[in-house]
């Protein structure tokens, strides 16, 4: 890697060492069991403070306070919300999960009013770790089936336009 490669990453990621692939994952199981238990600051501890996220939800801000807002507004639009780990593959610095949401919908969630609805919908989310902190994360929930969980998918109508457009 060349040295303007090492100055573009964020100083959490410059001069990393090395740790174990267990310690890793049991970081990332870490994170899962807090945000399970709704200790979000404990979760947070999980990432670095400028944690780069290649995927971050609408409206989210940078960093470790940027993913706070993220989790802060799942939990309000979900309070019950529950991560289930189903495949967890890991090499030297990073853990990658597949996982199933499941929750409540008693708070507002992209404007949606609470419709006391379950969900349960899949995920996935691959960290890179640095100094046993996330500084990297990619990642995808299916936000659509979340949405039409709770009644708020697009209507045929709009997709039927949305297809025409893309033939056009």
């Amino acid at each position: 890697m060349d040295r303007a490669a090492v100055r573009a990453r964020p100083q959490s990621q410059q001069g990393s060492r090395l740790i174990s692939k267990e310690a890793n994952i049991a970081a990332q199981q870490q994170l899962g069991e807090h945000l399970n238990a709704g200790d979000l600051d404990a979760a947070l501890q999980t990432f670095a403070e400028d944690v780069l996220d290649h995927d971050p939800a609408p409206g989210q801000g940078p960093g470790r306070e940027g993913l706070r807002g993220f989790f802060q507004a799942l939990t309000t639009a979900f309070p019950d919300a529950h991560i289930e780990p189903a495949h967890l593959v890991a090499d030297d610095e990073h853990v990658c999960i597949a996982y199933t949401l499941t929750g409540t919908h008693d708070g507002d969630f992209q404007g949606v009013a609470p419709t006391g609805k379950r969900i349960e919908a899949r995920g996935m989310q691959i960290g890179r770790f640095a100094n046993g902190k996330i500084v990297e994360r990619w990642g995808s929930t299916d936000e659509l089936g979340i949405m039409q969980q709770i009644g708020a998918e697009p209507k045929q109508s709009t997709l039927t336009k949305l297809s025409e457009n893309l033939v056009r």
